[in-house]
């Protein structure tokens, strides 16, 4: 896999260790591993990082794991595994940042879904803009909500002819069933810098999934 060039933007020290520890229940132990040659990562064998808020985990070595897993597993193969590592990585930990903490209270279980949405959705976003060099941003149609990330640490100094920021677009689907109550979102990526678009953008569709 060709090396990624490091950017010097950067994700907190636990959001990578959360994703790292994602990924190991995700694949196992040996697939991560192997993933984490394949990436040129080897020196965060069995030493993931520190749990702080440290700015300290460069986009390139995110971006190069996302890669490896598309390269070792192929497009499809890799999509679901980061789709799923996206997931566990909300589930596992990213719940509990600043924003999102009072969304397992009973004042915030009880709103309408749509207020929950529209709360939670920018809630989610300005966690990342917060803690990291990932500027996250929603808009909204009357059937949409638009999720952008400029820059994307995902697809970072990578380039495709398909969207593939898969991580996030699992993320953000697994942090919109907890925020529901348990429902279902379409998240679809429509735009995407590895594609030569100005920024990443998820699109959540309104309606649940039935």
């Amino acid at each position: 896999m060709e090396p990624i060039a490091k950017s010097g933007l950067f994700y907190p020290n636990n959001i990578a260790r959360i994703y790292l520890q994602a990924m190991e229940e995700v694949m196992g132990k040996n697939g991560l591993n192997a993933i984490l040659n394949l990436a040129g990562l080897p020196h965060l064998l069995d030493n993931y990082p520190p749990n702080n808020l440290n700015r300290e985990f460069d986009f390139a070595d995110y971006s190069a794991l996302n890669g490896a897993l598309e390269e070792m597993y192929g497009a499809r193969g890799g999509r679901g595994l980061a789709l799923r590592a996206g997931r566990a990585s909300f589930a596992q930990g990213l719940r509990h940042f600043g924003a999102l903490a009072g969304a397992g209270d009973l004042a915030f279980k009880v709103l309408p879904l749509g207020t929950k949405l529209k709360i939670g959705i920018p809630a989610m976003a300005k966690i990342f803009s917060q803690v990291s060099d990932q500027k996250s941003t929603v808009s909204e149609t009357p059937t949409e909500f638009y999720y952008t990330m400029k820059p994307c640490p995902v697809c970072w100094g990578r380039k495709s002819d398909k969207p593939m920021c898969h991580a996030g677009a699992g993320l953000l689907a697994e942090g919109l069933r907890w925020l529901s109550g348990g429902h279902e979102f379409r998240v679809q990526e429509s735009k995407c810098v590895g594609c030569g678009d100005e920024a990443c953008v998820l699109i959540v569709q309104k309606q649940p999934v039935a």
